[in-house]
């Protein structure tokens, strides 16, 4: 039976009936892989915003060393339309990956065990402490639900 409110314990059904654990072993793995697939998320989400505003021509990135500025991309370079074009693609294409990723997330948030909620949690954070907490330059304005 699937539970409809939060518990805690190592006997929890994730998005597959064959995706269950028994022991602590397997749970613990299980948290394990949520936490990763957390982190590899905001590290997906931020390449994809990355390559959004390179298609769309925006700014390039700076990076500021000892008050010596260095463009990382040539700022004269001008994409062709049809590498933007492919660009936009992939950018969709990396957004339905994304997305998928994401649902599978909430998915498995949705088992309802307090591990797997903080094991998201935590993977979500940690990877957006590392991927995207100086995405100032990336401010593009996205669906704040999603």
């Amino acid at each position: 039976m699937m539970h409809m409110t939060f518990y805690w314990g190592k006997n929890v059904t994730i998005l597959f009936d064959s995706w269950n654990t028994d022991s602590w072993a397997s749970y613990s793995l299980t948290l394990l892989l949520c936490f990763l697939v957390s982190v590899v998320y905001q590290s997906m989400e931020d390449r994809r915003l990355r390559l959004k505003l390179f298609a769309a021509g925006k700014k390039p990135l700076v990076v500021s060393s000892q008050n010596m500025h260095t463009a990382l991309l040539n700022p004269g370079f001008v994409a062709s339309s049809r590498w933007r074009k492919s660009a936009k693609f992939l950018v969709a294409v990396m957004f339905g990956i994304n997305s998928a990723v994401g649902y599978m997330l909430m998915l498995a948030v949705m088992s309802f065990n307090g591990g797997v909620f903080i094991a998201v949690v935590l993977g979500l954070s940690v990877g957006y402490l590392v991927f995207r907490s100086d995405d100032e330059e990336l401010s593009v304005v996205e669906n704040p639900c999603a």
